[in-house]
């Protein structure tokens, strides 16, 4: 009899847990109840002959499988449909719905709505990217993180909207896991998830937020997770709080499959289990390509964790923790990393944007001598940063920008090959952005910090908000959103600062 591994054995588990066998496709009620598309629609990952469309029947249903109707027009008013058919809403996948059209016009924005007997949702705005080898004049997009539902309203997401982007980036924490902060403007009204009902239940109170719809329902989205999509502080199979580590895989199995159920993701990334291919690239013409990247499913574990844990995070004097810079230590996993360099020795693009989780430039949190390191982050792995900073350098990556989140405030900084080193070069520019609502470090602390990381131009945690980033072949423009507050679903939003990246010129400066 042949062996069978735990992480297989895991696999099969979960697979039966959450696939029971497929009912017969039931006759959708001539008249619903209660909205069934309450929480919204969405698309993503957009390509020159289309993108993913999604939506979730919700509201009491039967666990049989419905059907849904879909339209996709070339105007606002849907009176041109260009592409239309049906799709299955399943129980066994929450009742959520993908569509994957192929044949649509590249570099054009198209609008669509879904049907399910007598229930339609409101049109909403999506696009394809333009051909790879289009010659594109300019690219707008949004990147933002950290939007725990208790500690603020969407505000942001309404701005995000209205800035008519061409696309969002989505960099983690999509949903909170715990319940944690001061000031609490709503409730989640349940405890931490660990089960695949509890994460859908939780996903499903975050998309039932009317801005988030809004900017979901305003252009696609890409989108990566962090750590609290699952459980804070989480690396690969080891959680932080020493829950055994097939129990916690059957967990992250769970909040996986509610991250696919919700996210407009294409069909290629639905999970076996507790493994899912999230990372890949995703090109606009000759402009742009993006890099998504996931440092939390593949990652080493955290090194030197505090007494008593046996995982999670720890900000730890470098000179006590030898196993930091343990050259076989990975951020990404050796097989992502090699992918990484791969795409982008391929790539031909003129900017190169890796969307990731975290901040990458070194951060120092001791005043004066010594250093202080943070281990969840890239200063926990330091040879894999090196790794992928000297590759950079070396296979002359055109035009590399990392794009982060994480860390709750805004941080701009020059990647450099060695940072303890006022002359060596920067190699790539970074842009951190702020939380939509997560709290975050006083300002006071990062002040007290700044001296001892010159490198980092600005390190802002004061407000809440969004990054928002023209890019055209010269140059590229960021601009730092900041909210007036997040205890008003009505707050105004304005600029904090814009930085530039001349075309050629590492590091970002100040406009």
């Amino acid at each position: 009899m042949r062996m069978t591994s735990r992480r297989s054995f895991l696999q099969s588990l979960a697979a039966a847990a959450a696939s029971p066998a497929l009912p017969a496709c039931a006759q959708a009620p001539a008249r619903f109840t209660r909205d069934p598309f309450a929480l919204g629609v969405a698309s993503g990952y957009p390509h020159p002959g289309g993108m993913v469309l999604w939506t979730r029947l919700v509201g009491g249903l039967d666990p049989v499988a419905y059907p849904v109707r879909w339209e996709i027009a070339s105007d606002e008013a849907m009176r041109t449909i260009v592409a239309a058919g049906g799709a299955v809403a399943e129980p066994q996948w929450a009742h959520s719905v993908r569509v994957e059209p192929k044949a649509l016009e590249p570099d054009r924005w198209y609008w669509y709505r879904f049907m399910a007997g007598d229930a339609v949702t409101p049109v909403a705005r999506t696009r394809t990217a333009p051909r790879l080898d289009a010659d594109v004049a300019k690219l707008r997009f949004a990147f933002a993180s950290c939007q725990q539902y208790e500690q603020g309203y969407y505000a942001a997401h309404r701005h995000i909207a209205a800035d008519a982007p061409d696309l969002v980036a989505f960099l983690g924490d999509y949903i909170y896991e715990s319940s944690w902060g001061k000031d609490r403007v709503r409730s989640h009204e349940a405890p931490e998830p660990t089960t695949l009902e509890e994460y859908r239940q939780r996903h499903a109170l975050y998309k039932s937020d009317p801005d988030l719809q809004a900017s979901h329902a305003a252009c696609p989205w890409i989108a990566t997770w962090d750590d609290h999509e699952v459980d804070n502080d989480y690396a690969d199979d080891r959680p932080e709080d020493g829950m055994p580590k097939e129990q916690f895989l059957l967990r992250r199995a769970a909040a996986y499959q509610a991250y696919y159920e919700h996210l407009p993701l294409p069909e290629r990334m639905k999970p076996k289990g507790p493994d899912m291919r999230l990372y890949t690239q995703l090109g606009w013409g000759q402009l742009a390509r993006f890099f998504i990247l996931d440092d939390r499913q593949y990652r080493s574990w955290q090194s030197c964790p505090r007494p008593k844990r046996l995982g999670g995070s720890n900000t730890v004097d470098i000179a006590q923790c030898g196993q930091l810079f343990n050259p076989n230590r990975s951020m990404l996993g050796r097989a992502q990393e090699q992918w990484l360099e791969n795409s982008l020795a391929e790539s031909r693009s003129r900017w190169n944007l890796l969307a990731q989780q975290t901040t990458m430039a070194q951060f120092d949190q001791k005043p004066g001598a010594g250093r202080r390191a943070w281990t969840d982050g890239w200063d926990g792995y330091p040879a894999a940063r090196k790794r992928l900073l000297d590759y950079l350098h070396e296979g002359k990556i055109a035009n590399p920008v990392v794009l982060g989140g994480d860390v709750h405030s805004f941080n701009v900084a020059d990647l450099k090959l060695d940072f303890d080193d006022a002359r060596s070069p920067a190699v790539a520019s970074e842009f951190v952005g702020t939380s939509i609502t997560s709290q975050a470090w006083p300002q006071e602390r990062l002040n007290q910090l700044l001296p001892d990381n010159p490198h980092m131009k600005l390190m802002d945690s004061r407000y809440r908000g969004y990054t928002r980033v023209d890019v055209t072949p010269g140059r590229m423009q960021v601009d730092l959103r900041t909210m007036e507050s997040v205890l008003s679903r009505d707050a105004a939003c304005s600029t904090l600062a814009t930085f530039v990246v001349e075309d050629g010129k590492a590091g970002p400066q100040s406009a």
